[in-house]
């Protein structure tokens, strides 16, 4: 009973431990730090995927060897086009739009991902939803609900939640006192490329379904390896495009280097493999759904860590979005327990497809063998 609770709830404790890699450590903090501090994100983003390529490549080639298939030109174009729209376009757009808006507001955009990868998974059959069940109404409330919850968080602020201690707790460099971002030009651009990045993340989960379902199935470590290196050649292709100045690239060894290497374990090695299982486990709006906490933990880090200021709008907001995801989640596991059910009962009829006749068969066997011994002199 433990082992299938285990494997039931699995999914779900990884994909909170996924968010919390890009939150327990200050990653969106420490990487804006870095960029404030003369980091170039093209440069950081290649760097990140070329040394999760080379952490993950051992690991991939020892434990997953004998089940590589072969590379073919079609399953390159797929991990050449995954590795685009879910690595080196995605991210510099992503980093790029924080030159322009703020933390924050980027997290907070991050969770149009749930709702867009859910329209496009209903729209390609990827998601059922059956209107007329209990639990397919749920997905449908759960994504407005939490939609709600980040529209809430993102337009509404609310009174400031009063701090018991003044100070913040810890200082990072490049960040003003108290969490204070300074104010950037051009937000609606930060706006359009933070948006751009969703929608191609969207993209990515709904590949990454199909992909890791029929090309690569049981592989998310070699998977991981080769978009993260593919991934890598890309922004480092595009960095040497638009960087020209060779000083970029010396990143030194204080904080620009820890974000780098950071990332580049918890993120593009551990997170990626984690969407990969899970997206195969339990589907790509299953995997989007989580991103919304990631604005809810970023905020309760600003505010308890960073000295940042907590508003009635995001505690209401983010309320919402747990809300709104517990909805989706019990209605995907109602999904599942439909779905093992059905798969009992097909079980047992292909286990005595011509049960009937065979009785049948026996009864009428017995009826003749009676009538010859009532023949019998």
């Amino acid at each position: 009973m433990t082992a299938m609770m285990m494997r039931r709830y699995m999914p779900h404790a990884l994909m909170v431990l996924a968010q919390l890699f890009f939150t327990l450590l200050y990653l969106y903090f420490i990487a804006e730090a870095a960029f404030n501090s003369g980091l170039n994100s093209f440069v950081y983003v290649t760097y990140r995927h070329l040394l999760a390529a080379c952490i993950l490549c051992p690991f991939a080639y020892f434990k997953e060897k004998t089940l590589r298939p072969k590379m073919t030109p079609m399953l390159f174009l797929e991990i050449f086009v995954l590795s685009l729209v879910g690595g080196s376009l995605t991210l510099n757009m992503y980093f790029s739009s924080l030159k322009y808006t703020s933390p924050t507001f980027v997290t907070s955009m991050l969770n149009t991902v749930a709702s867009i990868t859910f329209v496009v998974a209903v729209v390609l059959r990827l998601e059922i939803v059956d209107v007329r069940t209990l639990r397919g109404l749920a997905k449908i409330a759960g994504t407005a609900v939490s939609l709600a919850g980040v529209t809430t968080i993102s337009l509404y602020r609310g009174a400031a939640v009063k701090r018991p201690w003044r100070a913040p707790a810890v200082h990072v460099h490049g960040i003003g006192g108290a969490g204070h971002v300074e104010p950037h030009e051009s937000w609606v651009k930060g706006s359009l490329l933070a948006l751009a990045s969703c929608i191609c993340w969207s993209i990515c989960f709904i590949l990454q379904a199909g992909f890791v379902h029929k090309e690569v199935p049981g592989q998310a470590v070699s998977d991981g390896a080769w978009t993260s290196l593919v991934g890598g050649l890309q922004s480092a292709a595009f960095a040497a495009f638009v960087q020209r100045d060779a000083r970029d690239w010396l990143v030194g060894f204080g904080l620009n280097f820890w974000a780098i290497v950071y990332a580049a374990i918890a993120c593009n090695g551990l997170t990626v493999v984690i969407q990969l299982w899970c997206n195969r486990e339990k589907g790509p709006v299953f995997v989007a759904m989580f991103n919304p906490l990631l604005t809810v933990m970023v905020a309760l880090l600003a505010y308890f860590v960073f000295g940042e200021n907590l508003y009635v709008g995001s505690v209401i907001g983010g309320l919402l979005v747990i809300l709104g995801l517990y909805m989706l989640l019990w209605g995907k596991d109602k999904d599942q327990e439909q779905h093992v059910s059905s798969s009992s009962e097909e079980g047992k009829e292909q286990e005595h497809p011509h049960g009937h006749d065979e009785l049948d068969l026996h009864y009428s066997v017995s009826l003749r063998e009676a009538a010859v011994g009532r023949g019998r002199p």
